[in-house]
């Protein structure tokens, strides 16, 4: 995306129309470079109203990350992190990972995007987003051992998204085994984990999250699963908070989880995580690689982070699958 395009975009943000030539003084280009700079927004989620004789305007209300307010908030809690915004990437933990590789970021860094281009979640799926619409970011966190110990991670940051939410009143926040937040079963957010360095230690892990702060029903269309954002759950007299906000609030709780999960590994966050579990203790499906279905009793996660399931041979252990509700198989007897 080109950064005139989100020039153009913050002019716009007013949700007044402007016309094409008074954007084109204003950024000082041409009347055709605002044509083709206003051309790619349907693509990202954006709502075009052109109207002849009175310019443009955008119908989304867009809440643009403001990287002052949100270094002043993290700097307030001593979470010790760099961070840096951008308007357009590809992927931030694909593009942290390359910084990580060169130099250009080490322990601490964030990136933060108002838009992705091959935003990704488990399995390479894509993630998808509307521009200054949801919230995607990376942080990199070294650890001094290697990634035996790093299992489990993804749950703990699972504990510290949910954490953040119900304290800012999303009390209907959950988790999914391995790595979703849910609200009402759909799906909220993603948590995608990525490790550089030495097997067996040190290693730098790369979290990614996107989490829903506002998704179009058209891109809702797009997404294979029952999809969530917190506009869903905000109500008229309270509509949640800014995109600024809660980027701060996750930070913060993520540092803390990380600090403590540095000291304890997941152990320390097993019963929590149980407690937000949005299938404890029912019945569910697990679809393994392959094809392979198995169903039974969602009893929690071992100390490693992996699934329990009572099935009618016993209880297993599952370290990767894709879990849903199963409400129409019967509990399994032993």
């Amino acid at each position: 995306m080109k950064p005139l395009t989100f020039a153009v975009l913050r002019l716009l943000t007013d949700g007044e129309f402007h016309s094409g030539e008074k954007l084109a003084c204003q950024l000082g280009v041409s009347g055709a470079s605002i044509w083709q700079a206003v051309q790619p927004l349907d693509q990202i989620g954006v709502t075009l109203d052109a109207v002849r004789g009175r310019g443009y305007r955008i119908l989304e209300k867009l809440d643009w990350l403001d990287a002052a307010y949100i270094r002043q908030q993290t700097r307030q809690a001593s979470c010790g992190i760099d961070l840096q915004l951008v308007d357009s990437i590809d992927s931030t933990n694909s593009e942290l990972l390359r910084r990580l590789h060169d130099g250009r970021a080490t322990h601490g860094s964030v990136l933060a995007a108002e838009w992705q281009s091959g935003g990704r979640g488990r399995y390479d799926r894509r993630w998808r987003a509307a521009i200054a619409q949801g919230l995607m970011f990376s942080l990199a966190w070294r650890f001094d051992s290697g990634a035996g110990f790093l299992a489990g991670l993804s749950l703990a940051i699972g504990v510290a998204l949910v954490r953040s939410l119900r304290a800012l009143g999303c009390e209907d926040a959950e988790l999914k085994w391995p790595n979703d937040v849910l609200i009402r079963k759909r799906k909220l957010a993603g948590i995608l984990i990525e490790l550089s360095g030495d097997a067996l230690g040190p290693s730098t892990a790369v979290i990614g999250v996107g989490l829903n702060v506002m998704l179009p029903d058209k891109i809702k269309a797009q997404i294979g699963q029952p999809a969530a954002d917190l506009a869903d759950w905000a109500l008229a007299d309270n509509p949640g908070p800014s995109r600024n906000t809660l980027f701060a609030h996750l930070l913060v709780a993520s540092v803390d989880v990380l600090g403590a999960f540095e000291k304890r590994g997941f152990p320390a966050f097993r019963e929590e995580w149980q407690q937000y579990h949005a299938f404890q203790n029912q019945v569910v499906r697990l679809d393994l690689p392959g094809g392979v279905v198995e169903t039974g009793v969602a009893l929690g996660v071992t100390a490693q982070g992996a699934l329990r399931l009572r099935t009618a041979f016993g209880e297993k252990h599952f370290y990767s699958g894709e879990l849903r509700a199963a409400p129409n198989f019967p509990e399994p007897q032993l």
